[in-house]
């Protein structure tokens, strides 16, 4: 364990964003992770749990209080049938968790690329390219600071939902400390379920390709989204998408269709994909496009991607306060032409948008 006061978060973000915290505690194994949680709690201390810090934004005074940052190292797999079930601890790094050559893990392909720690993955229930991760966790291994205890959570118990889970419904109770994935074995990927990805690979929807051909087109498609991170690229200096992909409640997705057609013509149409419990999924990016806000809008230091609407970007020098005013401008203007209300993906510190 490793114990520092009045030290700088920005660096420690992909945004680039955020004062100092007054304690930074960086744990190495489990035990430690915990001890510095609870001795915290005791203290009624404020907590922020800090992994890879791509999916958060950082107010510019900082943080007053205990910030734990995971460095917890640890993978073991076994089999189970014909099936790899893979124990990774939070601190494990998502993107090299999924290079390894060992038994060519089948069930992550589309998430190649994604920044941040394997403990992120099942709060955010990240997904892309038609994966969730959420399709392959078998179990979260977790300290709940309500009961003061470790405890193992199904996949039942973790309430995955789009880009939502019960850790994430419940940050101030939950610490993930490692995930059990369940795995197949192949050089075939899973069946490709993104129209984008599926042209990329030449491949009809539903269809299987070539593991290392998904992997790469994925990171092709993404770096083309400035979504993997690169130092010599500013476009990368995010949170990834900021805004998730609205949901919504049949009338409201009737609402927006007469919407839509009113300000863009009778043929127009946001994109829609049902959902099992009846909802509408629509483009967040589409709603941003045609509310006026293209690539590269707003000058100064913080503002849209060239690359993404849906990312915004410090260009250099933003700050916290600046990427907020972005991103409440981007909210704003999309409710007031469509009616609909972007929700933030990062967790946003501090003051909230």
């Amino acid at each position: 364990m490793l114990e520092r006061s009045d030290v700088p978060l920005a660096p420690l973000t992909t945004l680039r964003v955020g004062g100092p915290a007054r304690r930074l505690v960086t744990v190495y194994d489990e035990a430690e992770l915990v001890t510095a949680v609870r001795v915290a709690d005791d203290a009624g201390e404020p907590v922020l749990v800090l992994g890879g810090g791509s999916n958060l934004l950082l107010p510019d005074e900082g943080f007053d209080g205990t910030v734990v940052r995971i460095a917890v190292r640890g993978l073991a797999g076994r089999r189970d049938g014909d099936r790899v079930l893979l124990d990774a601890a939070a601190g494990e790094d998502w993107d090299a968790r999924q290079r390894l050559d060992a038994d060519q893990p089948v069930g992550v392909e589309a998430l190649s690329g994604i920044p941040g720690l394997v403990g992120a993955s099942p709060v955010q229930n990240i997904g892309a390219y038609g994966q969730d991760v959420s399709q392959t966790v078998t179990a979260v291994r977790a300290y709940d600071r309500r009961a003061r205890e470790v405890v193992v959570l199904s996949p039942e118990q973790c309430q995955f939902s789009y880009r939502h889970s019960a850790f994430k419904a419940s940050p101030a109770r939950w610490v993930v400390l490692a995930v059990q994935f369940a795995l197949a074995e192949g050089s075939l990927s899973a069946p490709v379920r993104y129209a984008e990805l599926a042209r990329r690979l030449g491949v009809e929807l539903g269809e299987p390709a070539p593991l290392t051909e998904v992997r790469e087109a994925v990171l092709a498609l993404r770096r083309g989204k400035g979504m993997v991170l690169d130092a010599a690229d500013p476009d990368t200096r995010s949170a990834g998408s900021f805004f998730t992909n609205p949901l919504l409640a049949p009338d409201d997705a009737a609402a927006l269709r007469e919407r839509v057609r009113l300000r863009l013509g009778d043929d127009a149409r946001a994109p829609e994909w049902p959902e099992p419990d009846g909802r509408v999924k629509t483009s967040a990016a589409w709603l941003i496009e045609r509310a006026g806000f293209g690539r590269g809008a707003f000058d100064g230091p913080a503002g849209l991607s060239g690359k993404h609407t849906l990312a915004l970007v410090n260009r250099g020098g933003a700050t916290s306060a600046d990427l907020k005013r972005v991103a409440r401008a981007v909210r704003d203007g999309v409710r007031e032409v469509f009616g609909v209300e972007l929700v933030p993906e990062p967790v946003v510190v501090g003051e909230p948008l």
